[in-house]
């Protein structure tokens, strides 16, 4: 029996395949919310407060209510009681479903929050980087058109889901999705990052690419370094005469990005952020 917290309940349910929510959620009926990963190492959850401020800032844009007890120290209880219901002690990957509670149809009779949240084990004790570069390339059948909501995690993710369908039909790792200015913003599942001539460059928040926290972490820690930051907008020729790509996401961390189309990439950089990230996520536990 696999166990999901419901508004601070534990429910059993059989797998994923089973109800253990009713269907009259908002989230099954119309994708009205958010969701959050956050990665677990140790046993304990990383970089709680930046997701929540993400969360608090997507639920006030959704005109989602959250409850007065809903804090960083209080997620970080539930998701405690969630490993330790779920026997994970190690490393893990959650994810909480934040949808409006309610009945209604388009125009909703309430705004109050509904919280899911599921925990998956991760057997990789921290972050890691892959052996083998990621094949990419770029998504040509929708585009992001830049809003409001664009920089959340939202539950309604048709581009995302058609990307990675379009990628797996060409043998590709992952898809790049551009927006409706024909700008890079994104992958998949992750931010993207090039490296060109020693200075990182991401496509910026306005251009419609997600608010990741690991996007946050990895600027963050480039510039402790020394290393120049541009948020801009990224094109096809960026891509080709990059001399690393890589990307990131909160459970993964880094990936680094091995071709595109016929281009080839090196990783040096990508190495030396990884080495970082998993000395800065140390400290976030001890801290």
């Amino acid at each position: 029996m696999d166990t999901l917290l419901y508004n601070g309940e534990l429910r059993s349910f059989d797998g994923p395949d089973s109800a253990a929510i009713s269907l009259g959620n908002r989230a099954f009926l119309y994708a009205d919310g958010i969701f959050e990963t956050i990665r677990v190492m140790n046993g304990a959850p990383l970089f709680v407060e930046a997701h929540f401020e993400r969360m608090r800032e997507g639920l006030k844009a959704h005109r989602i209510h959250p409850p007065l007890g809903f804090t960083p120290l209080h997620i970080k209880k539930e998701i405690g009681r969630l490993l330790e219901a779920t026997n994970i002690k190690g490393s893990a990957r959650i994810r909480m479903t934040l949808s409006r509670k309610g009945t209604g149809y388009y125009a909703p009779k309430g705004s109050d929050l509904d919280v899911v949240i599921t925990a998956e084990a991760i057997l990789e004790a921290e972050y890691s980087l892959n052996e083998k570069g990621l094949s990419v390339d770029i998504y040509p059948e929708m585009k992001c058109t830049p809003n409001h909501l664009t920089r959340f995690k939202n539950l309604a993710a048709n581009i995302y889901i058609q990307s990675g369908l379009w990628a797996q039909e060409h043998q590709l790792d992952t898809a790049l999705i551009q927006n409706d200015r024909m700008g890079i913003i994104e992958s998949t599942s992750s931010n993207l990052f090039l490296v060109s001539n020693g200075v990182l460059y991401t496509p910026g928040l306005d251009g419609g690419a997600t608010a990741g926290i690991m996007r946050a972490q990895i600027i963050n820690l480039a510039l402790a370094s020394g290393m120049k930051v541009y948020e801009c907008n990224l094109t096809p020729q960026n891509m080709l005469i990059a001399d690393e790509v890589f990307l990131t996401n909160a459970v993964q961390g880094i990936q680094w990005v091995g071709s595109y189309r016929t281009k080839r990439y090196f990783n040096a950089t990508i190495q030396s952020l990884m080495r970082d990230l998993n000395r800065r996520a140390k400290l976030e536990l001890q801290a």
